[in-house]
């Protein structure tokens, strides 16, 4: 039976940690507490150790998990650049509740599933998570609950849904929100002729305090049914908004929801 690490008791932290260590090391998985909802996390260099991941959840290659670093210097050597207004977003949610896709570092040698050559990145602002990725390297981690099930707030609840197949669970308590993080994707930034930012999934940073760093380079809010304001002359389709010079790759990530009810990315 997969041992559980009650990590607020100091006597169990130290052991927990080094055994965590040891789990992803081995290509293992575990589960470890955020600041959005419980993670599952691998080793995002060992291609193996992520196809256990997705096996675990039941999901495909087609929805690659997200990835969760130590700080800014990861991120750079994770992605094939990162614009200034990526940067004002660092500045503004990191370490926090926001991920961000853009194009991947071609030179690494890494396989997530089907990313379209992009990846999706998170600091998490959870001292115990930080201190792993410091000592691991940067995690693949989705979030730990069978697919279509509710994201893990709980370590209790990580281990009924994903039992053995985890090698060991950090318990820190509650989740402190159970929100999952807001995903989205900055690629044109990097690649259009049409800079936009897409939100590809609401969650803990709302469109407001996006639009407060970004402007008119976040995407227009959509028209919500009943608005009184539907169809203004403000509200441009959003095929409009992002014209494209030539098709471009959907950026593949891991999206199923803005809460813990069912769970996405971390």
């Amino acid at each position: 039976m997969s041992p559980v690490f009650e990590c607020r008791d100091e006597a169990q932290l130290l052991p927990g940690m080094r055994q965590a260590r040891q789990a992803i090391g081995r290509g293992e998985l575990v589960v470890i507490p955020t600041d959005t909802v419980y993670g599952v996390a691998a080793d995002a260099f060992s291609a193996s150790a992520v196809q256990r991941l997705l096996d675990a959840k039941g999901r495909g290659r087609q929805s690659p998990p997200p990835v969760l670093v130590a700080g800014l210097t990861t991120l750079r050597a994770l992605v094939a650049e990162v614009p200034e207004p990526v940067e004002r977003l660092v500045e503004a949610f990191w370490p926090g509740g926001l991920t961000i896709v853009l194009p991947s570092q071609p030179s690494l040698s890494w396989d997530l599933g089907d990313t379209h050559g992009t990846v999706a990145v998170r600091m998490p602002a959870n001292n115990l998570a930080l201190e792993l990725l410091e000592e691991t390297g940067p995690l693949a981690v989705s979030s730990a609950n069978l697919t279509g099930q509710s994201a893990a707030i709980m370590a209790a609840d990580a281990k009924d849904m994903l039992g053995d197949s985890v090698a060991v669970y950090l318990d820190g308590g509650p989740s402190a929100t159970g929100v999952a993080s807001t995903i989205i994707d900055a690629t044109s930034l990097v690649t259009g002729s049409a800079p936009l930012v897409r939100v590809l999934r609401e969650g803990a940073v709302d469109r407001a305090a996006l639009r407060e760093v970004l402007g008119d380079l976040l995407e227009p809010d959509p028209v919500r049914d009943g608005d009184a304001t539907t169809q203004t002359a403000t509200v441009v389709p959003e095929a409009e908004t992002t014209p494209p010079a030539e098709p471009t790759p959907e950026p593949a990530v891991e999206v199923e929801s803005t809460g813990s009810p069912p769970g996405g990315g971390a």
